[in-house]
């Protein structure tokens, strides 16, 4: 397929001419083993021949090493920058952490390939905290103070995301993976509106954890614990590497679920989710006696939750886009 037309010199035409990106497959041998790759190729449109273009031989080392990765199950430069910054851990201590020699991670990140083995151990130290915090025990004598205090934070601060549940985990991941930018205010209303929707939609929970009425609307106070240094900012986290594919685990339905929420509620500020919490009747419920400012930390029971939007879905077709705009729209209306 062609990408998009440029100019550069042909040899064969002997001038300035058109040219096409398009994909070639070749085949090489590496390791007395046979791969076949598919690498970006100029083509001239007046003669057809292959036309050399800066940069290309560059992209196509790239494209042949990512490819070869890939086949070969091997982890890749950005897997090894994204194990550093989600552990707080320089390139030289990283690699005396998981037990190589002091030079090794350093090599990788210069393009060196690594073994099937020790691709592994940096693959299960991408995909477990538990493993990891083994690795750092394990050659702890080998690490500066400093380096082992700091991973070691990392550590704790990743077996606290673990701490809620699998499906938990799952809709927040889905959420990241929907939209752009969440702030903690706004992915604690999103949660409870899936939590109501999915209660309305199939009858029960999506996920276990309880939600609290506190000042600024319904709270999973396990959730804020994970994101309370993020403030009013958009969540920015390397910790989410861990969560690649944790969505996955999510049914259909409850999929579902996350997509009405996201595709509706999704399109408003924390704060203006807020303000519907706070024109809903569970919350006011249970805020009932406490004034504006003062906290409190009172169950928002999944009971409540659920009779509330089945009601609402009686009423609005909450299934449907179409109907939870029209709630949308109406508890805003209220609300001014």
């Amino acid at each position: 397929m062609s990408e998009k037309e440029r100019r550069d010199f042909c040899i064969e035409c002997r001038k300035d001419t058109e040219y096409l990106l398009q994909k070639r497959d070749i085949v090489k041998n590496i390791r007395d083993k046979e791969y076949t790759f598919s690498i970006t190729v100029a083509v001239c449109v007046e003669c057809g021949e292959e036309m050399s273009i800066p940069g290309l031989v560059d992209k196509n080392v790239r494209e042949i090493d990512e490819q070869y990765r890939a086949v070969e199950g091997l982890v890749s430069i950005e897997d090894i920058e994204k194990l550093m910054k989600i552990y707080k851990i320089g390139k030289a201590p990283l690699s005396l952490a998981l037990g190589f020699g002091e030079v090794t991670i350093p090599r990788y990140l210069e393009g060196q390939v690594p073994s099937k083995e020790y691709s592994d151990v940096i693959r299960a130290a991408l995909s477990s905290p538990a493993y990891i915090k083994q690795k750092l025990t394990e050659n702890r004598e080998k690490l500066t103070d400093a380096a082992y205090k700091k991973a070691m934070g990392a550590v704790t601060s990743l077996e606290g995301l673990f701490s809620v549940s699998e499906k938990m985990l799952g809709v927040i991941a889905y959420v990241f993976e929907k939209l752009e930018e969440v702030t903690p205010l706004m992915l604690q209303k999103l949660l409870y509106f899936t939590q109501g929707i999915h209660f309305a939609l199939y009858g029960g929970p999506i996920f276990s954890e309880d939600c609290r009425a506190w000042v600024h609307g319904p709270v999973y106070h396990e959730v804020y614990d994970l994101f309370r240094d993020f403030k009013y900012n958009p969540i920015d986290d390397a910790r989410f590497a861990l969560l690649e594919g944790i969505a996955d685990a999510l049914t259909d339905d409850e999929k579902r679920s996350v997509e009405l929420v996201v595709n509706t509620f999704g399109m408003y500020s924390g704060k203006v989710l807020e303000l519907i919490t706070h024109n809903e009747e569970p919350w006011k419920e249970a805020r009932k006696g406490y004034g504006d400012s003062i906290p409190s930390n009172v169950l928002l029971s999944k009971e409540r939750i659920m009779s509330y939007y089945e009601a609402v879905n009686q009423k609005y077709r909450i299934d449907t886009e179409k109907g939870l705009k029209t709630y949308i729209n109406d508890m805003l209306d209220r609300a001014s």
